[in-house]
């Protein structure tokens, strides 16, 4: 029986989060929904909020990784961010960055994480 897009998707974040505690990040949340869109996890190290996009692609490459992350899933990210931050003002002093974890994507180890994948400026 096939996995569904869903099922496969929490696995690769259950991965992701499970290596992010494993670098000694906290995980403040995951699934951060907004009208405009969706932030995968939100974690803190240090003084450093980072908010990470999982991407689980198994019979992807560079190619279908930079088409699945576009300028426009880019813009998505950072205005879902923005959104979290001004609910969320004890963050406010904290550096912020956007990362990128690949899961499962061939000629990559299993867990493959892309610190500052973006920024705010694109």
């Amino acid at each position: 029986m096939k996995e569904s897009t869903r099922s496969k998707g929490n696995s690769g974040e259950d991965k992701a989060a499970a290596f992010l505690l494993s670098e000694s990040y906290r995980i403040i949340e995951r699934n951060f929904r907004t009208r405009s869109g969706e932030i995968d996890i939100i974690a803190q190290k240090d003084d450093v909020l980072v908010f990470v996009e999982v991407k689980a692609l198994p019979s992807g490459d560079a190619e279908t990784l930079a088409h699945e992350l576009d300028i426009r899933k880019q813009r998505k990210i950072i205005k879902t961010a923005n959104f979290f931050l001004v609910k969320h003002r004890e963050y406010n002093s904290s550096k912020i960055r956007f990362d990128v974890i690949v899961i499962d994507m061939p000629n990559l180890p299993p867990v493959y994480h892309i610190p500052n994948a973006f920024t705010e400026f694109v």
